[in-house]
């Protein structure tokens, strides 16, 4: 007997027909001999619903109030999954991320999961139910509701998974699991039977929607094998898992890309010690991620800084950057939210030289100007004007010959 838990996703519990699908697989998952936890999303739609009602009643809701909101829609989905359950003779129980206390920190619409008291849904296993609970969602120490952030599902199954010790977490989701690039950019895409933590884990960062980063954080943190497949079919997917050796052969996995971003540019401010801890703190202190960073070589003690921020932080940004530019004495502040950054990705890099110079090489051949440039061992990012981004991501894929010549028609 397997310990699994299984997570599906808005659009495979997007209408009440699909969430009797969904009780159907549980229950195949059921007869097998093995104890089935499921975590599921909001229906489709319904997330995006509240946040257009919270945002017509108020420019800058609430954040503990837009939490007890949005946190609403997978209480709806888990009363319906179990209701279908038990109509067709399954013993099942729902529970939200309070009731089995899924305990976070105070950071509304992000908050970080702390804790998992995994009693109750071990008893309930024990007694032969299925549990179905809640994602995206938690409480903090005080009883207030929290939510994880979009996509934070993913993370309420693997952080469930982990404290449980799971055999495996099923993801299921639209696609048939994770893919050398978004197909629909390249059509050849290629559906990768397996992938180390690590490569997903910068995929899903730069861009790549089929999993969230930090779901894939606590992956790796607790060995927790993922496996990527689709609600509507029976093929097998995408293994997340541990890096091996075979996986260091191949030196790049896949191309991710990301139009969700925005650079500021502080134009001529102080090269001195402690601008920077001035310039990050308020931005720090906003919940705003910084992501690229690029100081240039001063000149007359003066220096230009630049760095992205997720485009729907631009805003915040530009006006907190703008502010901490008038107090150190800078020229001006740039913003630019026209950008993209495109990626390649592969644990085998750490083995395999020059694969930056393919990258530049192949952009410089196509005219692509390359803005910012970030590298690590298992990547190479370069940001480049939005216009570029689906030219770019087809000129590295098949630059590093990552396609199939099956044409697939599914989604990234």
């Amino acid at each position: 007997m397997a310990l699994v838990v299984q997570k599906f996703g808005g659009t495979s519990v997007g209408s009440t027909e699909k969430i009797k699908n969904v009780a159907r697989r549980v229950i195949s998952e059921k007869e097998k001999g093995n104890d089935v936890v499921v975590v599921v999303s909001a229906m489709s739609g319904e997330t995006n619903k509240l946040v257009a009602m919270a945002g017509e009643i108020a420019e800058s809701p609430s954040e503990r109030e837009y939490d007890v909101l949005v946190s609403t829609g997978e209480q709806v989905t888990i009363a319906l999954l179990a209701i279908a359950l038990h109509d067709m003779g399954q013993s099942a129980v729902s529970y939200t991320a309070s009731q089995v206390k899924i305990t976070t920190d105070s950071a509304h619409s992000k908050a970080r999961i702390k804790s998992i008291d995994s009693e109750k849904i071990h008893k309930d296993l024990s007694e032969g139910r299925i549990v179905v609970v809640a994602g995206f969602q938690g409480a903090d120490e005080d009883g207030n509701l929290t939510t994880l952030g979009r996509g934070g599902s993913d993370t309420s199954a693997v952080a469930i998974a982990a404290a449980l010790k799971a055999d495996v977490c099923d993801i299921y989701t639209d696609v048939e699991g994770v893919y050398t690039t978004d197909p629909t950019i390249c059509e050849n895409a290629r559906k990768l039977d397996r992938i180390a933590y690590d490569e997903m884990l910068e995929m899903a960062s730069l861009g790549a929607k089929v999993l969230q980063t930090r779901s894939v954080e606590f992956a790796k943190k607790y060995n927790v094998p993922i496996h990527v497949r689709s609600t509507f079919s029976e093929n097998t997917g995408t293994m997340v898992t541990r890096e091996d050796k075979s996986m260091e052969e191949v030196a790049v996995s896949g191309i991710a890309y990301n139009k969700d971003e925005a650079k500021i540019t502080i134009i001529r401010v102080p090269d001195t010690p402690g601008i920077a801890a001035k310039l990050f703190g308020p931005i720090s202190d906003a919940n705003i991620n910084v992501d690229m960073i690029i100081q240039n070589v001063s000149e007359d003690g003066h220096t230009d800084m630049t760095f992205t921020v997720p485009k729907g932080d631009f805003k915040k940004a530009m006006s907190l950057v703008e502010k901490a530019g008038e107090e150190l004495g800078a020229k001006g502040v740039a913003g630019d939210p026209n950008i993209s950054k495109v990626s390649v990705i592969g644990v085998g890099m750490r083995s395999h030289a020059g694969i930056a110079s393919s990258v530049f090489d192949a952009f410089s051949k196509e005219g692509i100007n390359i803005l910012m440039i970030s590298t690590s061992e298992i990547k190479v990012s370069c940001v480049v004007k939005s216009k570029y981004t689906e030219l770019a991501v087809r000129v590295l894929h098949d630059t590093f010959k990552l396609g199939d010549r099956e044409v697939k028609e599914e989604t990234w």
